[in-house]
């Protein structure tokens, strides 16, 4: 059986208007699809000076997680390499 994975797809979950207070309301369909909670952590991109990118901070944290195990594994290589 294949697994479906959706995290890869592209989606446009509509439009939003900045408020007053510099604030934009993110879709509900958007929210659900994300599991995105109230009060959850989200940084902000700018991409050039036209596009506005959204990530949860505790996406962001497991990537670096894992980044940082792949280079301790790397500079491991490295050391045992030179001491060859």
């Amino acid at each position: 059986m294949r697994k479906h994975f959706h995290h890869h797809r592209k989606h446009f979950y509509g439009s939003t208007t900045l408020g007053e207070k510099g604030q934009v309301v993110i879709p509900a369909e958007a929210r659900e699809a994300l599991s995105l909670e109230k009060g959850e952590k989200l940084l902000v991109f700018g991409l050039g000076k036209q596009v506005i990118a959204l990530t949860k901070l505790n996406q962001v944290e497991k990537i670096l997680g894992h980044l940082e195990n792949k280079l301790n594994n790397l500079k491991e290589v490295l050391r045992k390499t030179k001491n060859e």
